[in-house]
């Protein structure tokens, strides 16, 4: 298995108002590049993404699983599920698997009535994040910068740029999340729903990092 794991920094960002995801786009095979435009982001409904570190078969499964129990329970219940029931949704599956487990990190992010943001482990355990938190291969470089600029109170522009400054800093320092070439992906998800930042305005973002 470890042969075939994937390489990866997630970072999560939790706001008054707001929730910033951001992961690299890198995934290797071993110690082989496997590809450079690896999304790790995922909308799940329009409300919610999930950014996800591990291998791409079981990330990718697990995405689908979300995506339908959202439309199952906006069925059911008549609204939209809150981001709180579908971590816990994800947690027993990724529990009940536990033994034969899917080899993931994820970080779930959502906004319903208020931001919600929360990492869930292999084994099911979900926590909760108040200001931030990350996940992946390059998780402990990604920490070093969260936790020394995290400033509270950030509004959403200063929250983008930070978690892209921590995901940078994990692909200059970790080899499977890649050197100077792989993107950045970002997602911000407020009252409007997700939004996915264009390629353009990563790079510009990467760029003032520079100066």
């Amino acid at each position: 298995m470890e042969e075939m794991k994937t390489g990866t920094t997630i970072v999560g960002i939790r706001g008054k108002d707001y929730v910033v995801l951001a992961a690299d786009k890198q995934a290797t095979y071993g110690t082989v590049k496997f590809s450079k435009k690896t999304r790790k982001i995922h909308p799940i409904a329009n409300y919610m993404a999930l950014a996800t570190a591990g291998l791409g078969g079981d990330t990718q499964v697990l995405t689908r699983f979300l995506e339908n129990r959202v439309k199952t329970m906006e069925i059911e219940l008549g609204e939209k599920p809150s981001p709180a029931s579908i971590a816990k949704y994800l947690a027993l599956i990724l529990n009940s698997t536990k033994y034969f487990p899917f080899w993931v990190g994820l970080i779930l992010g959502g906004y319903r009535d208020s931001p919600y943001l929360a990492s869930i482990d292999q084994a099911g355990g979900i926590e909760e994040a108040e200001k931030f938190t990350a996940d992946g291969s390059g998780m402990t470089f990604a920490l070093g910068v969260l936790e020394s600029e995290y400033k509270k109170g950030m509004k959403v522009e200063e929250a983008v740029k930070l978690a892209v400054k921590a995901v940078e800093a994990s692909r200059r320092l970790d080899v499977y999340s890649g050197g100077e070439e792989p993107g950045i992906d970002v997602a911000v998800i407020d009252a409007g729903g997700v939004r996915l930042l264009d390629e353009r305005e990563v790079e510009k973002l990467k760029a003032s990092l520079k100066r």
